[in-house]
């Protein structure tokens, strides 16, 4: 699990990341970048979202967002997330494709779309 002081959990939080409108996407996975930071000494902080659209069920729900917290979690302990570290926030959300991936899949399309983020 992601520290705290990892965390998105204000609703402010939320949209405030979403107005910037600066996202990449595949077949599974839309990240949401927020600014861009002006002190580098504050962490990036990151929500995961997974909507009721994708899958009815709960269970499934909660299993695709550990999946993907689980994998930024092991990504930022391996040095693998440098080019989201410019911003203050992201948002990871899950596509309707992603419920039935597996960890590597999911961890792999993170990586590519941090890779291409960019910095407006």
């Amino acid at each position: 699990m992601l520290p705290k002081n990892l965390r998105l959990k204000k609703n402010s939080a939320f949209k405030a990341t979403y107005n910037v409108k600066n996202s990449v996407a595949d077949a599974n996975i839309i990240i949401f970048a927020g600014k861009q930071k002006k002190n580098e000494e504050l962490p990036t902080k990151v929500g995961f979202v997974v909507s009721k659209k994708n899958h009815k069920r709960a269970v499934k729900r909660n299993r695709t967002k550990r999946l993907m917290r689980e994998a930024y979690r092991t990504a930022i302990k391996e040095n693998l997330v440098d080019n989201a570290q410019n911003f203050q926030s992201l948002i990871i959300t899950a596509r309707t494709g992603a419920i039935d991936n597996d960890y590597n899949t999911i961890k792999n399309s993170i990586l590519k779309l941090i890779s291409r983020l960019k910095v407006k």
